[in-house]
């Protein structure tokens, strides 16, 4: 029994934590979720990253079918680019995972994830399926399989490869895998103390073309019906969900009319007129279900929708003839949607918030539960409590939870349209680092210590959600007589003047924080740096800051002791001065100590207007790299592209770095500045490239260094260069694939540093992307390279001189590089910036 209730738990962790302060109580809403709770059948559509999804298809059946929709996104995309910011790798992928939930929220499905990790481009499934760990994945995605229970699966891709990624096709083998594994007991063993195994009907391919590959099957359905209660057909919905995903630039047209998805059978028996053929979607499925369907077209035909507090009464009755069925999943399903169906047909508002945003690990949270009833129905307050047991066995409670410390009577009852305000208290117990970041992982798979055949329990309830579970006011309501029990998650709530009111996660963090200034410190000779560490208390705090101590490397003082109130911000200074000229790149390390514990944790937000605030808590770290590393020239000018920490990494080793404008390019003397760089994909965001290009091949005219990094073969303003040269999709995915020196001598080799092979040594991701291809024989290649199997690839880096100065166009993942402290890369880069004079 005791594993049942927790199977209940698990199937609905992912509505709480897509939770709003409160759920949509409207009109449409009312009439949709009244549809949806005469459906029970469900779909999980499988792929590899955020965007990836058909969000029309999701859509449609969300929306239109009414059948529990959900997408498996097998990674967050944290290898991709940022087309609006200058964030990379997980903290990309936190952006990405709440762009997915932006998207849910607009097309009706739910969202889960696997531990795989986007470690950038793959060609083929056999290198992907290798780094992610096969197995784990797996794993991941039968526990998804057997807690959602979908009756059909569908993917987005085929296991043939014609979606050109190695990550799509492996998302493909994945899926098809797991559909047989799921079922079977056999696999995946562990898993079973907490769930059951689960067969779906049928897994199918969604066809669609890829660059030509087109991978269109023989089953057709129409999926560009008009909602007349949406106001919208699901082309347009489709568009509003995908629009979500900013980082990618996936900003979408609204498609009307008519539209049709082909599917393709991989496994099961094949449909014939229906996607859900062969499957019961009618309560006839579930025993004692007989009756509700009829109750439910009752309540429907009766809906008064100005006046939905009539329906209460027969949808409080409704609710205890579903928690009477003997289906424990579709149970907890339909009692959810319930539940909130009666809240907002009752007019009943409730939410629960706290007076600031961040809190520190130990503290006490003053929580605020408003209640607010609009309607003369009989709702009585009879229980608040709070609960953060991460355990599923207690994550959703059977009886009413209490808090000792709560300001009201049992059985309070509410007056219409009459504001109620609850004050309690409770302990902050653990830091909101988001779960999948919390310990340190490898290229391929994130470490979140859930669930392998040699663990233990784990943190069971966060495994493959999208973020994690949060605190919670649990609400009992006496409704008619009937107690019902609801969650809201605990909010920070504030007024912004400009944007009026403001919801954001509340954040625990630890007692105090250490941010190390830069995320790399680069020394080139024996000189000492100082190394900042910006301090943040989150209590009244005494303690001391260190460094640990690392071979190679002399620090001074040995620990700063400090005593703050809350609030207080402060900076503390260390020397560092290099030891040992054989350590080149060695992590250096701070530690707080304060209460008798140890913190090694920094803070950092991340704010964009179309998500919420992302706060988490990376370790506060940063490397120490010691080049030997000559520079020539002193100021550089930097136009941005789609985001990068570039003009920080040069900074890092001594470089002036000027932002330019528009109106710098076009009206300052360039001649001041000892090369220009371009940013990454700055000629395909910045249309006003067209316009400056003249003004930047006239500085490359009379002297100048212009150095532009790659940019993607769709949708360049204008040919970067002074002769024609086309990007195209060719890459090189082996950040240790061989180098060739095609032309040894030219400068970019040789000045101010000699490039040698130990320069490509330790690079990451990969080694360029976007190469260049029909390049003009007035440039010069430099470089060659490849991936196992392809033929050489020499369009990585190609210089050409164009009146006194130097045109120089790099495919090199520079953008990836310097961020992550590679030697190599910085003395290479370095020599791009320096023409001999």
């Amino acid at each position: 029994m005791k594993h049942l209730k927790l199977l209940a738990a698990i199937l609905l962790v992912t509505s709480v934590v897509q939770a709003q302060t409160a759920p949509p109580s409207d009109a449409i809403t009312i009439q949709q979720e009244l549809k949806k709770l005469d459906v029970l059948g469900s779909v999980l559509y499988v792929a590899a990253h955020p965007d990836d999804e058909n969000t029309r298809l999701l859509a449609y059946l969300a929306l239109e079918k009414h059948y529990r929709t959900g997408y498996l996104a097998l990674t967050r995309g944290d290898g991709g680019q940022n087309l609006i910011g200058n964030e990379q790798s997980e903290l990309l992928g936190l952006i990405r995972t709440q762009e997915l939930l932006a998207a849910r929220r607009v097309d009706g499905a739910e969202q889960f994830f696997s531990r795989a990790n986007d470690f950038g481009f793959s060609k083929g499934p056999e290198e992907t399926l290798k780094i992610w760990d096969h197995e784990k994945v797996l794993g991941d995605a039968v526990w998804v399989i057997r807690n959602f229970r979908p009756d059909i699966i569908i993917c987005r891709f085929t296991t043939t490869g014609e979606g050109g990624h190695g990550h799509h096709t492996s998302s493909a083998i994945i899926a098809q895998e797991a559909f047989a594994a799921a079922a079977d007991p056999k696999r995946f063993p562990e898993q079973l103390k907490y769930t059951q195994v689960w067969q779906a009907k049928r897994l199918l391919v969604n066809g669609a073309n890829f660059g030509g590959a087109n991978t269109e099957g023989p089953f057709k359905i129409s999926t560009g019906a008009y909602n007349a209660v949406l106001g919208k057909g699901y082309g347009e919905v489709s568009a509003d969900s995908r629009s979500n995903h900013k980082t990618q630039g996936f900003g979408s047209a609204k498609q009307r009319g008519d539209a049709t998805e082909t599917f393709r059978i991989i496994l099961g028996d094949a449909p014939k007129t229906d996607l859900m053929d062969g499957v019961n979607t009618t309560w006839s499925r579930v025993k004692g279900g007989e009756g509700i369907s009829a109750e439910i077209a009752t309540i429907r035909k009766n809906l008064d929708i100005d006046h939905p507090e009539k329906s209460v009464p027969a949808l409080v009755a409704l609710l205890t003839k579903v928690e009477a069925i003997s289906d424990p999943y579709w149970k907890e399903q339909k009692t959810k949607g319930l539940k909130d169906l009666i809240a907002a047909c009752a007019g009943l508002w409730f939410e629960a918030y706290a007076p600031q945003a961040t809190y520190a690990v130990g503290e006490e949270i003053s929580v605020r539960t408003q209640v607010v009833l609009r309607s003369d129905i009989d709702v009585k307050i009879f229980t608040i409590g709070y609960n953060r047991d991460l355990s599923p066995f207690t994550m959703f409670p059977t009886e009413p939870i209490k808090n000792a410390n709560s300001d009201f009577s049992v059985e309070a009852p509410i007056l219409a349209n009459t504001p109620k305000d609850f004050n309690d208290k409770i302990k902050a117990d653990e830091v909101t680092q988001p779960y999948w970041l919390k310990y340190p992982h490898g290229v391929g798979l994130y470490e979140t210590g859930y669930l392998d055949k040699n663990d233990k329990d784990g943190d069971v309830g966060q495994k493959t959600l999208p973020e994690n579970i949060p605190y919670s006011a649990w609400i009992t309501f006496k409704i008619l007589g009937k107690n019902i029990q609801f969650e809201r998650p605990i909010q920070y709530k504030y007024v912004d003047p400009a944007k009026g009111e403001i919801y954001q996660p509340l954040v625990i963090a630890p007692p105090v924080t250490a941010n190390i200034v830069n995320k790399d410190y680069v020394f080139n000779t024996q000189q000492t740096q100082t190394v900042q560490i910006k301090m943040q208390a989150f209590t009244k705090a005494a303690g001391s800051i260190s460094l640990k101590p690392v071979a190679g490397w002399k620090i001074s003082p040995e620990k700063i002791d400090f005593d703050q109130a809350k609030g207080a911000e402060w900076l503390a200074s260390f020397i560092i001065t290099p030891a040992d000229s054989k350590q080149k790149v060695s992590t250096l390390q701070a530690v707080v100590k304060t209460g008798g514990k140890e913190w090694n944790l920094g803070i950092q937000r991340i704010l964009y207007d179309h998500v919420p605030a992302i706060t988490l808590f990376p370790p506060a770290e940063t490397k120490l790299i010691n080049i030997d590393l000559k520079t020539a020239g002193k100021k550089i000018g930097y136009v941005a592209g789609a985001g990068d920490l570039v003009p920080e990494a040069l900074m890092q080793v001594g470089y002036e770095v000027h932002q330019l404008t528009e109106a710098d390019i076009m009206n300052a003397d360039l001649s001041v500045y000892d090369a220009i760089v371009t940013g990454v994909r700055a000629y395909n965001v910045n249309p006003r490239l067209a316009v400056m290009q003249p003004r930047l091949l006239d500085y490359v005219n009379k002297g100048g260094n212009l150095v532009v990094q790659y940019n993607n073969n769709n949708g360049i303003v204008v040919n970067p260069g002074p002769y024609p040269f086309r990007p195209v999709n060719q890459r090189v995915t082996d950040e240790n694939a061989a180098v060739t020196f095609l032309d040894p001598t030219n400068p970019v080799l040789n000045y101010p540093n000699k490039i040698t092979q130990a320069d490509f040594e330790g690079w990451i991701q990969e080694r360029g992307l976007y190469f260049v291809s029909n390049i003009d024989p007035k440039y010069k290649t430099i470089l060659q390279m490849n991936d196992p199997g392809e033929q050489p690839n020499p369009g990585s880096l190609i210089v050409g001189d164009y009146g006194k100065g130097r045109f120089i166009y790099t495919s090199l993942a520079f953008f990836r590089e310097l961020p992550a402290g590679v030697p190599g890369a910085y003395r290479l880069f370095v020599n791009l910036l320096s023409k001999p004079r």
